[in-house]
């Protein structure tokens, strides 16, 4: 069969200069020759060309090896095919023998021997590509020669396993999302590299722009997959709760799913036989209760005309109801006894004796009650017409506050402003004080 040309492959009309993406491989051409010598042919091929090319690269000490004693090492290799593949890899630049007649690799023999073995080492992971992948990169990394392209690939395999995951996720299989978790753990530990790489990377003042754009977005790449382990934990929570335990045997629909996912086809074609129907069978789900209701409404006509009734019930006078009164009796009570204090010849009594009595709550209000006492001088329209606050404010009482405080020690009261209370003008005018502008001083025993 002849062999395509690059020409053939394009559109009529192009060449491999029109096209950009091109350059970096036509430049690359003898590695990629390489390449091709190594993998072109039938697997079995492949496989034998790569066993000899590992093994004389593994020979360290002494990497010049006789002929003879490459044939001694494949002695399991039939000796015809041992020598058609030493001339392979010799023609194509894989190997070289030296003027000794001694065998050794070349330099793109041995990188591609590197790489292949990276690939391999890699290939018992749990996912091959991310950690090679990272590992990559942070090699180009430590010699300085991290790539856009080099970013990209990291990034793209990033973004395909948050993907991945989220799709588990919806997905609401127990078992696909076991799997994406294991899968998660397993990759962890390439994902905390990766973040290290790029720490280093973004750390110089001098990145590229473009280096640092794409390292931006695999950290955020990054920080979307340090998310979806709380997701999986609810997603989990949420099955966990749906969950059935069948009956008192200790076992759960999970643990039935996953025995049926054991079985082979067959096995759970034979469990099938019998248990499924062509057609949904009809079933009676219904108890005694509800056929009885039904039965009712069918049989009943004054049952179903009131179903069938959709009229609204007659209008009816909203009640009427008083509304609800302030309790003011304290307040009554205490203006029965400030009256005394204002008749004619009644000596003033301290804030302590007027104000005490029923505990901190009611003498904090009898003390905040005072306060008003200082409005009820002013004009008749200031303060109410009637009712039991307007009579309190117009008693014919002044208040007096001192500055200091007095000790109580009983009823709740520690202490409590010093002053005095009595009828209007029996206290020295010049030290009377608006109780509007003071801050009185209560303080309970607690």
């Amino acid at each position: 069969m002849n062999e395509v040309r690059l020409e053939e492959l394009l559109a009529p009309g192009v060449t491999a200069d029109d096209v950009p993406e091109l350059a970096p491989l036509l430049n690359a051409r003898t590695l990629l020759s390489a390449f091709s010598t190594l993998f072109h042919g039938s697997e079995a091929e492949v496989l034998m060309r790569l066993l000899v090319l590992r093994e004389i690269g593994r020979e360290t000490d002494a990497p010049r090896w006789e002929p003879e004693t490459l044939r001694q090492r494949f002695a399991f290799l039939d000796p015809v095919k041992l020598e058609t593949v030493l001339r392979r890899l010799r023609g194509n630049g894989l190997l070289e023998i030296g003027d000794d007649n001694l065998y050794a690799l070349s330099d793109l023999g041995r990188n591609a021997v590197a790489a292949i073995g990276m690939l391999v080492s890699f290939s018992a992971e749990d996912d091959l590509e991310l950690g090679f992948l990272t590992a990559q990169l942070a090699g180009l990394q430590a010699v300085g020669s991290v790539t856009p392209e080099a970013l990209g690939h990291l990034l793209g395999k990033l973004n395909d396993l948050a993907w991945h995951f989220e799709d588990a996720i919806a997905s609401g299989s127990e078992f696909r999302i076991a799997d994406a978790r294991r899968r998660l753990s397993a990759n962890t530990r390439w994902i905390e590299k990766g973040t290290e790489v790029l720490l280093n990377l973004l750390a110089d003042p001098e990145v590229p722009f473009d280096l640092a754009r794409v390292a931006q977005r695999i950290g955020l790449a990054q920080s979307r997959l340090a998310r979806v382990d709380a997701a999986f934990q609810r997603a989990v929570n949420k099955i966990e709760a749906q969950r059935v335990t069948l009956g008192g045997s200790g076992i759960s629909s999970s643990d039935v799913a996953g025995w049926l996912r054991g079985l082979d086809s067959r096995r759970l074609a034979e469990l099938a036989l019998g248990a499924l129907a062509p057609a949904p069978e009809l079933t009676l789900l219904a108890g005694g209760h509800e056929l009885l209701d039904r039965a009712e409404l069918a049989l009943s006509e004054e049952a179903r005309q009131i179903e069938a009734d959709t009229a609204l019930p007659p209008s009816e006078d909203a009640p009427d109801r008083q509304p609800e009164q302030e309790d003011l009796r304290l307040l009554q009570h205490f203006s029965q006894r400030l009256a005394r204090l204002g008749e004619a010849g009644a000596q003033p009594a301290s804030l302590a004796h007027v104000v005490a009595g029923g505990g901190f709550p009611a003498s904090s209000y009898r003390l905040s009650l005072l306060a008003l006492l200082a409005d009820g001088g002013d004009s008749a329209g200031s303060s109410p017409a009637d009712g039991p606050i307007g009579d309190f404010m117009r008693l014919p009482l002044d208040v007096l506050f001192e500055a200091g405080t007095v000790k109580v020690g009983e009823d709740e009261i520690a202490r409590m402003s010093a002053g005095l209370v009595g009828a209007r003008g029996s206290l020295p005018a010049a030290e009377v004080v608006p109780t509007s502008d003071n801050t009185e001083t209560l303080s309970d025993e607690a």
